[in-house]
């Protein structure tokens, strides 16, 4: 019975949340609190209503009835020395001690109304004063005042003064009463007092019992589920995924170990999933491998086997049109001109498609490269287009930029190669460089004076064989704005054509900069004689 009825209190238990433990324990408190508050409050009271007691109603009562002693004193002597001298000023006493004799009275009875023996006692101390001066006093007064007999008054004074000792008396027995009170009234201050420092020190025992009890609950309930949940968390985020989370404490408390265990468990999924595609990924690359050599065999034939073939058909196509140039009419000459111009295109295309697989395979040697070299030698690999149309190239000192200084002169010829080839009939070409700085990068941008490009056509350009003209019009293959792209996105950078500018085209690009403390290269662009393939646009792409 005990197990069975344990174990859905147990279940109860583990259903209460973190803020409902904390929220009852702070109740538990607020309660222990105000009963603490409420029972120090009635210790305080009865103490400070004893203490009260004592010092506004026994002692001042006390006091008044030595006052009232010395009243009746004072009442006492003035009429034995009236009797004994007959002089009416004796007399002033006895009425001074009469008057504060009826208000000490009244003052007394005021303090001991909660006294009924001491106020008995009172009234027969008040009933004896009285019978005192009807008896004694006030005749004794006026039979000295009538006979004027001193040896009458002597008696008088020796049989009132009896008399008046039975009121003295009476006054002690008012006073030992009054001593009785004050004693029982500190005994019960003293027990006030030793009630009241009990309960405030049984109060933070209690609190202090209360508080280790309520540690020890929480460190049980919250604290050590909470530790147990870091220790697994800290366990699976070291590496073993397949430790699994106990859920264990108050109901947010598991929903959380319940929740981070989900996510343990779709993280192991996920990495299992991304085994899976890591194992595939080799796969793939192991087959790109295959497929790069494949490619890289390719172009050697292209570069080489291909070429070879074209190259005998313009040969001989040329040679027939020598030998045979008198037996042939005009459209056969001009049939083999067509033959001669396809082959040497279809070489070129060779060559152009050939040399932008390799951007990026071929052409990796990064290392910083100083750009006003790079661009010296991009002039001079087009000394004789700019000479013969009388181009001038405005630029100012280029920065050292990390990358491969043949895809970098490939990328400045083709800029400064299409500025000068898509000039202005009516003007002279001019191309301006301009450097600058943003996000990080250096931004460069490359203008001239020529023809310019309509803003429709400013994704299309950048496309490989993409043309804007006619072969007849100008010259290229449509490759060159393509390797432009290749070569600064291979970079890291990017390039787009400035839509806004009219007055012919504007090309900006980045590129990275180059590490602090860098030093520019000192080699200069691989030698060899520059071939250029033009592009859609006229660009001219080297190859070495």
């Amino acid at each position: 019975m005990i197990g069975t009825a344990e174990a859905p209190r147990a279940r109860r238990w583990d259903q209460w949340s973190t803020s409902r433990w904390f929220a009852s324990v702070l109740i538990v408190m607020v309660v222990l609190v105000l009963a603490g508050a409420a029972v120090g409050t009635a210790v305080l009271s009865r103490t400070a209503s004893v203490s009260n007691r004592l010092s506004d109603r026994i002692s001042p009562a006390r006091t008044a009835v030595v006052e009232l002693t010395a009243a009746l004193v004072d009442q006492e002597t003035g009429v034995r020395g009236f009797l004994l001298s007959g002089d009416e000023r004796f007399l002033e006493p006895y009425a001074r001690g009469l008057a504060g004799e009826r208000a000490l009275l009244a003052r007394i009875r005021q303090l001991l109304e909660d006294e009924p023996v001491a106020l008995a006692d009172l009234d027969r101390v008040e009933q004896q004063a009285r019978e005192w001066r009807t008896t004694v006093a006030d005749p004794s007064i006026e039979t000295r005042r009538r006979a004027g007999d001193p040896a009458a008054a002597v008696d008088a004074v020796l049989s009132g003064k009896a008399a008046f000792d039975a009121v003295r008396a009476r006054i002690g027995t008012l006073d030992g009463h009054l001593a009785q009170i004050r004693d029982r009234a500190r005994a019960d201050l003293d027990e006030a007092r030793q009630l009241r420092d009990l309960a405030f020190l049984g109060m933070v025992g209690f609190m202090l019992l209360f508080i280790t009890v309520i540690a020890v609950l929480l460190r049980l309930v919250v604290v050590r589920p909470l530790d147990r949940l870091s220790v697994g968390v800290r366990r699976v985020a070291g590496g073993e995924f397949d430790h699994r989370l106990a859920v264990q404490g108050p109901a947010d408390l598991a929903r959380l170990t319940g929740d981070v265990e989900t996510m343990r468990q779709r993280i192991v999924d996920a990495y299992i999933a991304s085994q899976r595609a890591r194992a595939a990924l080799e796969q793939q690359q192991l087959e790109l491998h295959r497929s790069n050599a494949d490619l890289e065999q390719f172009a050697y034939v292209a570069s080489h086997d291909l070429q070879e073939p074209l190259r005998k058909v313009a040969s001989f196509c040329q040679m027939l049109q020598r030998r045979y140039s008198d037996q042939l009419d005009d459209k056969a000459r001009q049939y083999i001109a067509f033959a001669v111009d396809g082959a040497t295109r279809m070489q070129r295309l060779i060559t152009d498609l050939l040399t932008f697989s390799r951007i990026g395979r071929v052409y990796d040697d990064s290392r910083s490269v100083d750009l006003d070299e790079v661009v010296e030698q991009a002039e001079a690999n087009l000394a004789g287009a700019i000479t013969e149309r009388r181009a001038r190239i405005e630029r100012p000192p280029l920065p050292t930029v990390p990358g491969d200084m043949t895809l970098l002169t490939m990328l400045w010829q083709n800029l400064i190669s299409n500025a000068i080839k898509f000039r202005d009939p009516d003007r002279d070409p001019v191309v301006r460089v301009a450097v600058g700085e943003a996000d990080g990068m250096w931004q460069f941008s490359v203008e001239d004076n020529g023809i310019g490009i309509d803003p429709k056509y400013a994704d299309k350009i950048f496309v490989i064989f993409q043309r804007l003209h006619s072969r007849e019009t100008y010259t290229g293959t449509g490759i060159g704005l393509a390797v432009c792209k290749k070569v600064v996105e291979f970079h890291g950078g990017t390039i787009r054509l400035d839509e806004t500018y009219r007055d012919g085209a504007r090309f900006v690009f980045t590129l990275p900069r180059a590490p602090a403390g860098a030093e520019p290269s000192a080699e200069p662009a691989a030698g060899g004689t520059a071939e250029t393939a033009g592009a859609e646009d006229g660009s001219a792409l080297t190859v070495r």
